[in-house]
């Protein structure tokens, strides 16, 4: 067989005779169900004659209820009118080929079907119209999703180029207007990426020359401190402000350094502060003194920002928390070592920010290596001065606790003892313990108001003297008098 040849795209099977004219019917009807996801037989009213599901969802959204009704009382108000151009038109092809209507089904649970449909007459083998159209639908679910994602899609990209933009602006605002000298590096200290206006007034005109770099503003010391600055940043991200002098007129000036990423690119931001903004942060002897004793201090000592994370810790610190440096506990936040679970330290910091001081906070102290330690909290919160921060005090209560530890077999005296062990034991824990309590106190009231004669005190409490015996042995309490006139050992 010869294989046709055609100047364009078909839009009809040239040989269709030779393939399809002694086509059985229920392989005819076979090919109709798998080329589309619904298929309609017609009549010329629009009456629903018969109908094959090429989707097995469609059966479980009722779809098979369709049978014997008119097409168009299947379908949405809005899409009657595509139902009557459809049959009206009855599958003659337009300019740009088969014509489909996309058509909204009103389901049983109120839900609507998306389908595109197309009509196409059924003709007998002369040709001539037998009064009955076929109608192949396409389910549309599949694109009417993906084009809900899309839309959710650019409504998401739409709002955070907005909240960028918001950003953006906010940051060029804050930016203009510091009083304090910036300037922003592109991964190098001779690579000015951006300077702030109180920046090009220190500096003057010369930053916009090619090559400007800060050491050329600096005396010789200075810049060696720099660049030692500006190497710590790259490698630990951190850096102390340090002390720099300009070349030009021999001013004082304290340099603070932040690193950050950006479009994976390493950037510093150095901020220049004036002596005359420094003079209240200079430490005299006493502070320093003061310092000293803290960092000594057999307490560990703390200090946070609004929080929790670390801002600096003392070696009594460090040895609770198995730390070898402070730099392991700075940027961190506190309860990552402090209180046994999250919400101990959440307590903690909400009354902090409340009150403004705790007391004698109990908790637990957990160390890198494993290590815990039951502990006594008091902290405050210091409100004064440029930035705001928590303090902490933290003392080991382990030797304390070691002291006062009951016995296995000692019970707590007191409600106030009971509700100490919130936190140390469970509360199935605490219940057993309570009930304990509870059982040897009437126990020991029942033996002395019957004068300990425990048949009398069995009867008093309800209980076997085989029962009581055994209560009394596992109390320690057999040996608590001698009266005993039930003769039973």
């Amino acid at each position: 067989m010869t294989q046709g040849t055609f100047d364009h795209a078909p839009r009809q099977f040239g040989q269709a005779d030779a393939f399809f004219a002694n086509l059985d019917a229920d392989a005819a009807a076979e090919l109709i169900t798998a080329s589309a996801d619904v298929v309609m037989v017609l009549d010329g009213e629009g009456v629903i004659c018969d109908l094959a599901f090429g989707n097995d969802e469609l059966i479980g959204e009722g779809c098979h209820e369709w049978l014997g009704k008119t097409w168009g009382d299947t379908v949405t108000v809005e899409s009657q009118g595509k139902i009557r151009d459809l049959l009206r038109s009855q599958g003659a092809p337009s300019a740009e080929g088969v014509r489909w209507r996309h058509v909204n089904h009103q389901l049983r649970d109120g839900a609507e079907l998306p389908l595109s449909y197309s009509v196409v007459p059924l003709r007998k083998a002369g040709g001539e119209p037998n009064g009955h159209c076929v109608a192949f639908g396409r389910d549309l679910r599949p694109q009417v999703t993906l084009q809900q994602r899309l839309v959710n899609a650019q409504l998401s990209m739409e709002r955070d180029y907005w909240r960028l933009r918001q950003v953006e602006t906010r940051y060029r605002l804050l930016f203009q207007m510091a009083t304090e000298p910036v300037l922003i590096l592109e991964n190098a200290l001779d690579r000015l990426e951006e300077a702030n206006p109180a920046a090009r007034a220190l500096f003057g005109d010369r930053m916009q020359a090619p090559g400007w770099t800060l050491t050329d503003h600096l005396d010789k010391s200075s810049q060696a401190a720099v660049r030692q600055m500006i190497e710590r940043l790259r490698g630990t991200g951190r850096s102390d402000p340090i002390r720099i002098r300009l070349a030009d007129d021999g001013q004082d000036m304290l340099l603070v350094g932040t690193q950050f990423r950006q479009e994976n690119t390493q950037h510093f931001l150095l901020r220049i502060t004036r002596p005359e903004d420094t003079a209240a942060s200079v430490i005299d002897s006493g502070r320093q003194q003061l310092m000293q004793v803290m960092e000594s201090a057999p307490d560990a000592l703390v200090v946070t920002d609004l929080e929790g994370r670390i801002l600096s810790a003392n070696r009594a610190f460090l040895d609770l928390g198995q730390l070898a440096t402070e730099e392991q506990a700075r940027g961190q936040t506190l309860d990552h070592w402090l209180g046994r679970t999250g919400v101990d330290f959440r307590v903690l910091l909400s009354n902090l920010k409340q009150h403004g001081s705790v007391r004698l906070f109990a908790t637990q102290m957990r160390g890198e290596y494993g290590a815990n330690a039951e502990v006594e909290v008091s902290a405050v919160a210091a409100n004064a001065g440029q930035q705001r921060c928590l303090g902490f005090t933290i003392r080991d209560m382990g030797r304390r606790l070691v002291s006062e530890t009951r016995s296995p077999k000692e019970l707590p005296r007191s409600a106030s003892q009971m509700t100490e062990l919130v936190g140390r034991l469970p509360l199935k824990d605490i219940v057993r313990e309570t009930t304990d309590l509870i059982e040897q106190l009437c126990i020991e009231a029942a033996l002395q108001l019957t004068g300990d004669n425990r048949a009398s005190a069995a009867e008093m409490l309800g209980l076997s003297r085989q029962s009581l015996y055994i209560k009394l042995r596992r109390f320690g309490l057999l040996d608590s008098g001698p009266g005993d006139s039930d003769g039973v050992h």
